[in-house]
């Protein structure tokens, strides 16, 4: 029945004038992953052929599904081209006039074309190698497919590393519409970093944890870095939960050292070229915002109890007591509530990555640690579900699944007359949210009732 669904999802094509037809497909596939899931993990065995077998199947028919859902690619196929032309896609938006010579149909149908690239040198080369191909949309799809077959074939070596009895969790990933749809169907370009981190996570569970193997973890790490930053967060985590059995760093502090080594060695040159930050990275982090989990009744209620006003009144205040700096001045367009709720929750992401550094699991840590950046960022789109969706697998964490379910929801405020907030955020969020209580609640109950009957 995945396969059906994928099959029937690639003869719908123009997919954002079918948007009713492609969830219900969707909404069908994930009832069949459920209970597909379900039935093997019962039998307690599962081959890494037939995961791969059934993954493969479900992904290939949305190769060549256009991908109408998502302006992405394009802009993958554009940083490519620029790339390949030998210009410098940090600092040249694709609306320069340096670039007019490559200007065509892509040009036209790309979105933002004021904003220069975000993406990591690691990502470009590979937007370059599609960009050169005779068919690049169908190349460039190809290797995110890659990329997300090898998180499912990664994931199933983590799982066995970890404990064989569990390994038929990874097909909560295989087989789960949302990964093969954003990646073999949408394209988007975040399961080739997953796959990076995944790879990274399964040789730190490796035994022993030889030197080689940490430099393997490093590396893998690193090239998540340079397709896309998040991993980032997640270094100093997974080099504590190195940390040999006498308590000494050594391991831990090779695998941070090189990989912040490797990472450097991609991202310092684009920080010399930019003089500091790429531009179009400061830009998303001010001005991008869709479906955050917190962000969207965050920066509401700021507004509505007039936050903005106050802060404006603090900044008077401090500049009285001050002597008016000048300095204090470029703080004013700052203040107002939706840039107010990214700086509170930028504060909460900082707590999150703090507190990874006290776990010890470098599985349920990423899970943890990705689950809470995902609920504190203001731009959460569907793809970004990848991201914690191989640890959910791992853990079998039933309410992140079911937000990695729910999450196609999100594409109706941008093709339908459907409002993202209230609706289409309660639908996506809320259910997970009331699980994850719900689960809460029944561990504690549990937990009580064995302490009173001890």
């Amino acid at each position: 029945m995945l396969v059906a669904a994928a099959l029937a999802l690639a003869a719908v094509h123009d997919l954002a004038r079918h948007l009713t037809a492609t969830l219900a497909i969707l909404a069908v596939a994930t009832l069949a992953w459920w209970w597909a899931v379900r039935s093997v993990e019962g039998e307690r065995r599962l081959s890494l052929g037939t995961l791969l077998l059934v993954a493969l199947l479900m992904r290939l028919p949305l190769l060549f599904l256009p991908p109408d859902l998502t302006e992405d690619p394009l802009r993958y196929l554009w940083d490519g081209r620029v790339i390949a032309a030998g210009a410098n896609p940090y600092l040249l938006a694709p609306e320069s006039e340096a670039l007019a010579p490559l200007r065509d149909e892509l040009w036209q149908r790309l979105p933002h074309r004021q904003v220069p690239t975000v993406y990591p040198p690691l990502a470009l080369g590979a937007f370059s190698i599609a960009a050169a191909s005779p068919a690049p949309m169908l190349t460039w799809k190809a290797i995110a497919t890659a990329g997300d077959l090898a998180v499912c074939a990664l994931l199933f070596a983590l799982l066995r590393r970890r404990d064989p009895a569990l390994v038929a969790r990874s097909a909560w990933y295989a087989w789960c519409p949302l990964a093969a749809f954003e990646s073999a169907g949408m394209g988007h370009v975040d399961a080739l970093a997953v796959a990076g981190a995944v790879a990274a996570v399964g040789a730190l569970l490796a035994r022993p944890a030889t030197t080689r193997r940490v430099l393997a973890a490093a590396a893998a790490a690193a090239a998540g870095v340079l397709v896309k930053l998040a991993p980032l967060a997640a270094l100093p985590m997974w080099a504590r939960t190195l940390r040999t059995a006498d308590g000494r760093w050594r391991r831990g502090a090779i695998f941070l050292a090189a990989a912040l080594a490797l990472a450097a060695a991609g991202l310092v040159p684009v920080a010399v070229a930019c003089g500091g930050l790429p531009p179009g990275l400061v830009t998303y982090g001010v001005s991008w915002e869709w479906n955050g989990p917190l962000y969207e009744p965050l920066h509401r209620l700021l507004a509505g109890t007039d936050a903005d006003g106050a802060a404006k009144r603090l900044l008077d205040a401090t500049k009285e007591a001050t002597g008016h700096p000048p300095a204090l001045n470029r703080v004013y367009p700052y203040l107002y509530p939706q840039f107010l709720a990214k700086l509170l929750l930028a504060i909460a992401a900082l707590a999150a990555v703090a507190a990874s550094l006290f776990e010890s699991d470098p599985v349920a840590g990423s899970r943890r640690l990705f689950g809470r950046l995902i609920v504190c960022s203001a731009t959460v789109y569907p793809w970004y579900l990848l991201w914690l969706l191989p640890w959910a697998a791992a853990d079998r964490h039933r309410p992140w699944l079911l937000a990695a379910a729910l999450a196609p929801l999100a594409y109706l405020p941008q093709f339908s007359d459907v409002d993202l907030f209230p609706f289409v955020w309660a639908a996506v969020w809320l259910p997970p949210a009331l699980l994850a209580g719900w689960l809460a609640w029944r561990r504690r109950r549990g937990a009580a009732s064995a302490e009173a009957a001890s």
